[in-house]
């Protein structure tokens, strides 16, 4: 954690994780069986004091956006609620294009004293993990000694395009911190007893994240999550009008355009946009403007001439919607 800021006589510190707030939330009424698992999710920031020789790029910050969670749930739904999140973690890489992971298990070291809880606590959930890692069918690493002092955890660990490997997702077993905040219960026989908390992050760190799609995808993003998905290039100023008129009509999809109406010739104009890896330059000379049509132009640098407009329109916001993780190229649209 970041040190202790002085104000008025108090000190306060910067947030390092959302938990004791959410149990907080959870303890501030009574809870029945009936409505378990209650899921408590949270998009906020986290400061973490990472040593200067760890720090990275968007890797690895220490001010970061976590899309934190946290089931509490009983004892016999923890294997469903586990399965439940990791195939929630699993199916949004896909969705991205990223499926070159594995799992791993970060188990107890059983030399250490920095662990809490009792033998049979850390059997039953290491035990609950795995047979639920197991069960997708990806290989699992064990991380002997790499578990949190308070619970065992499964990661989704993801390689970037030049094989690096970084942590992902993130599900732990947590029998600790319901123990040390009072959490409870009423079981269906009026008894209270103490639930499960499973902590969970889908993207982990969102700029972890987006620093490893970046990788992934070498900066060429498919056209669905690319920052500018069109850029339009008249041949002459004379069509920026034009394709001002077809940006419009994009926008108006959901499309983000961009027209380059600088003074720089076309051909370098090209260029740029090529360097910028965006999806689709659409070129308009003369004859486009005067037939209403426009100019498919590829990040592999193949060409479509001569396209109406409502036809460009339709193609480019029909691919964007299918979220298609290619780059898109005129065999898509034939």
């Amino acid at each position: 954690m970041f040190p202790p800021m002085e104000l008025e006589s108090s000190e306060y510190r910067l947030k390092a994780m959302n938990c004791p707030m959410h149990n907080l939330i959870y303890r501030s009424r009574g809870r029945s069986y009936r409505e378990l698992p209650v899921r408590l999710f949270e998009l906020g920031n986290v400061y973490r004091y990472e040593k200067s020789g760890v720090v990275h790029g968007l890797t690895r910050v220490r001010g970061l956006t976590m899309d934190d969670s946290h089931s509490y749930c009983t004892l016999e739904q923890a294997p469903d609620e586990i399965k439940h999140l990791l195939n929630f973690c699993l199916g949004l890489f896909r969705d991205f294009g990223i499926d070159d992971f594995y799992l791993e298990l970060s188990t107890r070291d059983d030399t250490s004293d920095k662990f809490i809880g009792t033998d049979e606590q850390w059997a039953v959930a290491t035990k609950v993990l795995e047979d639920v890692a197991t069960e997708s069918g990806l290989e699992l690493v064990p991380d002997p000694g790499g578990a949190a002092y308070y619970g065992p955890k499964i990661s989704v660990q993801c390689r970037d395009a030049i094989g690096r490997t970084w942590q992902m997702s993130t599900i732990q077993y947590d029998f600790n911190q319901p123990a040390r905040f009072e959490l409870e219960y009423q079981a269906a026989d009026g008894s209270r007893q103490q639930p499960v908390m499973i902590h969970s992050a889908k993207f982990g760190s969102i700029e972890r994240f987006i620093g490893v799609l970046t990788e992934h995808y070498a900066g060429a993003f498919p056209a669905w999550l690319a920052p500018v998905q069109v850029v339009g290039i008249p041949v002459t100023d004379e069509q920026v009008p034009h394709l001002r008129g077809v940006g419009d009509r994009l926008r108006g999809k959901g499309i983000r355009v961009e027209i380059d109406d600088s003074d720089d010739r076309m051909q370098k104009k090209i260029r740029t946009a090529q360097k910028q890896k965006v999806p689709f330059m659409l070129i308009a000379g003369a004859a486009d403007a005067s037939s209403g049509a426009v100019s498919f132009r590829y990040r592999d640098g193949e060409q479509r001439n001569g396209i109406p407009i409502e036809q460009a329109i339709d193609e480019i916001a029909g691919f964007v919607a299918r979220r298609v993780n290619e780059s898109p190229a005129p065999a898509h649209f034939s």
